[in-house]
């Protein structure tokens, strides 16, 4: 049961990491150079993550997902079309899929404190912990 949520938290970060590059990779404006390296930032720290909940599905006994097509079927939160898009709603957008990453983070972490799961609950904390700043360094730049 946990290790198919952590596959789903794996498909979804693989599916954000994407989707961040993709906006990194669409970016034009006078906001280019900030908004460039902060999407980078981000895909850079998923890609981090992508390794680390492979590697805690493994160290559960499980199999972690590895492909593209493993991952599009297990996510619950969708790619962006290719695109130029608007940075307000580019940040937006990356801001739910952060949410959407700490809500299953913490639904992990809860069954793993009711397997006593320690490594996976250690693990979730950091996940939380970075997703919350995030979510909250976005919020402060769209006020």
């Amino acid at each position: 049961m946990i290790n198919d949520k952590l596959n789903t938290l794996l498909a979804n970060y693989a599916v954000v990491a994407h989707k961040t590059q993709n906006f990194h990779w669409y970016i034009k404006g006078h906001t280019f150079f900030n908004t460039h390296a902060k999407l980078e930032e981000f895909y850079d720290q998923m890609f981090d993550q992508i390794d680390e909940v492979a590697e805690l599905v493994l160290q559960n006994g499980g199999q972690p997902l590895a492909s593209m097509a493993g991952f599009l079927k297990a996510a619950t939160i969708d790619e962006a079309e290719d695109g130029f898009k608007e940075v307000n709603a580019l940040f937006a957008t990356v801001k739910s899929d952060f949410e959407s990453l700490r809500s299953l983070a913490a639904d992990i972490k809860k069954d793993a404190d009711a397997e006593d799961n320690y490594l996976v609950s250690a693990a979730m904390d950091e996940h939380i912990a970075l997703l919350s700043k995030h979510i909250w360094m976005i919020g402060q730049s769209q006020m």
